[in-house]
């Protein structure tokens, strides 16, 4: 007991983050973000990092980053401000098929699913 506790106690605070996501998300039926193909229908699922209200064209945009411990995926929502329930911390899984974007994972309008 007492070598678990040391472990954590010289392990990174973004290191058991990243365990304690991977932890979170291991019971459901989803592909890793780090594993998740480009360009083919995906299911993959996270906590929400970050949320960004950005114009795109003249548009604005809702861009939500989610992470899952083994990478993060962006979520653009086209035309939207704000969506109910998608904020900071949150758990949701998200559908779509990802590109890449300037060396970021892109899903373009999700289907989204909020997690309790």
């Amino acid at each position: 007991m007492l070598k678990g506790l040391r472990d954590r106690l010289h392990t990174s605070l973004d290191d058991l983050d990243c365990a304690r996501l991977q932890d979170r998300f291991a019971c459901l039926s989803i592909t890793p973000i780090a594993d998740a193909p480009m360009r083919q229908p995906i299911v993959v699922g996270g906590e929400i990092k970050r949320v960004l209200i950005a114009p795109h064209n003249g548009m604005a945009t809702l861009e939500i980053v989610v992470g899952d411990g083994t990478g993060t995926v962006t979520a653009v929502f086209s035309g939207r401000r704000h969506i109910a329930g998608l904020d900071h911390g949150r758990a949701v899984v998200l559908e779509g098929v990802a590109h890449d974007v300037k060396g970021k994972r892109v899903i373009l309008n999700p289907a989204y699913t909020l997690l309790p």
